[in-house]
């Protein structure tokens, strides 16, 4: 595990509240001496106990190493005293709208938040970057963190790749497929030091309950019927956080500027097979007579559901030598006793957001 290059001292996280910005904060908390400007509106998933919760076992000074910014990419004035605030050497850009089912509900907050807020946050940062001293230029980097949902749907076999064809499905994969063009366009118009990184579905503990792995889980701890879309068999592949995070940091230390990778944690399942093999696994771990297998039924598929996903890393394994460190198996039942022992957690953060666990994603 690679920890962040010490050339960087101050980094500003957008997004830092979300599953996969709050899982790179607390690493950067734990495992460098940075300090970290966490951006976050605050939305209905957002979540800031972990951080917290670390801040306090860690008996960590905040003033010192940590702030956080509450503030909406939208506002640009407010973005614009952020900036004069963090003075970062380091942008990572996590901060977007990304459940797809939201987005076939209400498209304008996806067009919104993630099309023109990455376009206020990359003016933002070229203003910035103009001004730094050649020294300071040399070592900025905006590093904009984008999906493998950019580039469609795949048939039986291939698998996506840095050379994969833009085709975007939904009204989230769209407005996301926007913001890495705008990134990419600010690399080569502006000379701003870019790099997108697309990842598969991450999972792992701290994520939102309306995602698939810990909507399950909650489901069947509380004994209530598990939804599959369709019949199930729509493919995705599986990257656990902490793996993910792990490419990120070597992305940031050793990535070439103006380059993509791709993240995959090679780990590809069908619908069907996962929340079978979470229920599996469920009947293992908690003792009582209840098969869990016989929660599942199958509902109404969703419009535009993508047949499958698939990531080949192999430029980042072996350009920057990564691998995952997490079989995927381990990696599912880590999280099936995170959620099992954090049950509380998951009603409060349900409560605060108004989600009843419905169905939708």
């Amino acid at each position: 595990m690679e920890n962040l290059s010490n050339r960087f001292k101050r980094v500003l996280v957008t997004g830092g509240a979300g599953f996969i910005g709050g899982s790179l904060v607390r690493r950067l908390l734990q495992k460098s001496t940075v300090k970290v400007f966490n951006l976050d509106k605050l939305s209905y998933a957002s979540d800031l106990t972990g951080i917290s919760d670390l801040i306090k076992n860690m008996d960590l000074n905040e003033n010192l190493r940590y702030k956080f910014l509450n503030i909406d990419l939208l506002d640009k004035d407010s973005l614009e005293k952020a900036f004069e605030i963090a003075k970062p050497d380091l942008i990572i850009h996590m901060a977007a709208e990304s459940h797809v089912d939201r987005s076939i509900d209400n498209p304008k907050i996806f067009i919104e938040s993630n099309i023109m807020g990455t376009f206020n946050l990359l003016e933002l940062s070229r203003n910035f970057f103009y001004k730094l001293s050649d020294e300071k230029k040399s070592i900025f980097k905006f590093v904009h963190i984008s999906t493998d949902e950019v580039f469609g749907t795949l048939g039986s076999k291939g698998s996506f790749s840095e050379f994969s064809n833009y085709d975007p499905r939904s009204p989230y994969s769209a407005s996301k497929a926007s913001s890495d063009h705008l990134v990419n366009s600010w690399f080569h118009t502006y000379g701003l030091p870019v790099i997108t990184t697309n990842c598969s579905n991450n999972f792992g503990p701290w994520q939102f309950p309306e995602k698939l792995i810990p909507l399950v889980i909650i489901k069947a701890l509380k004994e209530e019927k598990i939804p599959l879309y369709g019949d199930g068999l729509n493919i995705r592949d599986w990257l656990f956080i902490e793996d993910h995070i792990d490419a990120l940091i070597l992305v940031i230390n050793k990535g070439k500027n103006g380059d993509k990778y791709c993240i995959g944690g090679q780990g590809e399942k069908t619908n069907k097979e996962l929340v079978e093999l979470i229920c599996m696994k469920l009947n293992k771990l908690i003792n009582n007579n209840k098969d869990f297998l016989e929660l599942i039924y199958f509902v109404r598929d969703r419009p535009g559901h993508d047949k499958r996903y698939s990531i080949d890393p192999k430029k980042l394994i072996k350009e920057l030598n990564w691998k995952p460190r997490f079989k995927f198996e381990l990696a599912l039942e880590k999280t099936i006793i995170w959620y099992i022992e954090n049950q509380k957690w998951c009603d409060s953060v349900k409560l605060k957001s108004n989600y009843f666990g419905e169905r939708i994603g």
